[in-house]
């Protein structure tokens, strides 16, 4: 029987370059994302080049009911999964309290309550067939407080302190788990959060998605725990741990607010 790898955020960014860089391997995927016409789009065209089976389903994660009806679906259905990938994720920015709190509760629904209920049914599914293998999207961000993405920052902690315990605890289950944490990636993310890029956009800070999800993929065949692309990247998540926490926090405060729409 054949196994798929399913895939959040699929239809744009970083999910679909990994979509790609997946069927590239021959792996069969189900893609989710709440664009209908896109994802009809990008499954046929990947089906086409690389000769691999391509479904899709349109939901939108940051609603838990519609979470429910996809696991739902999953666990009645008769495929099985080897890899998932929780790519789906967005971003605020500004002063946390003057934000539309729809927003901000959107943000946890998605970037944390979503991913952590499909690793806990799919991550169940796995361990009960003793192996599976799954990869969490977070960020540098993970790695410190952001003032002004402060709400951002925070759910990208979540995603990988909670990652790396889930890794221990399925060790001995056989299910792998792993965490990416890209640094500034050219996707539609940086105008959903309304962050000006101005001259990053050009810098060597910033990386393609098919960058990422090379470095992604290759790393995943290696079972690493801690996925960062690029050693500028690198260094930033380890200079956090150097530094004391005062100059972290004004740091990174006074760097973002550089970026946030006034």
């Amino acid at each position: 029987m054949p196994r798929y790898a399913l895939i959040t955020g699929a239809s744009s960014g970083i999910g679909l370059a990994l979509a790609e860089a997946l069927a590239r391997r021959g792996r069969h995927l189900l893609l989710i994302a709440r664009q209908r016409d896109a994802l009809e789009s990008i499954a046929y065209e990947l089906t086409q080049r690389f000769g691999v089976e391509v479904l899709f389903r349109c939901c939108d994660l940051a609603e838990p009911l519609q979470v429910s009806g996809l696991l739902m679906e999953l666990e009645q259905g008769e495929r099985e999964f080897d890899l998932l990938v929780n790519n789906a994720g967005i971003g605020t920015s500004g002063a946390f309290v003057d934000q539309d709190w729809g927003r901000e509760q959107e943000l946890i629904e998605l970037n944390i309550l979503a991913m952590a209920r499909l690793c806990h049914a799919i991550g169940g599914m796995m361990a009960s067939r003793g192996g599976g293998q799954i990869l969490n999207i977070a960020s540098v961000a993970g790695f410190q407080p952001g003032a002004w993405m402060s709400n951002y920052y925070a759910s990208k902690a979540y995603v990988l302190h909670f990652s790396e315990g889930l890794r221990e605890e399925l060790r001995a289950r056989n299910v792998k788990v792993s965490v990416l944490c890209p640094g500034p990636t050219r996707t539609a993310f940086f105008r959903g959060a309304q962050l000006r890029i101005g001259k990053l956009d050009g810098s060597k800070l910033m990386m393609s998605p098919e960058e990422v999800a090379l470095v992604a993929v290759r790393a995943l065949e290696k079972n690493r725990a801690i996925i960062i692309p690029g050693w500028r990247n690198r260094l930033s998540a380890l200079f956090p741990r150097l530094a004391p926490r005062w100059l972290v926090r004004r740091l990174f405060g006074r760097i973002i607010r550089g970026f946030a729409q006034p």
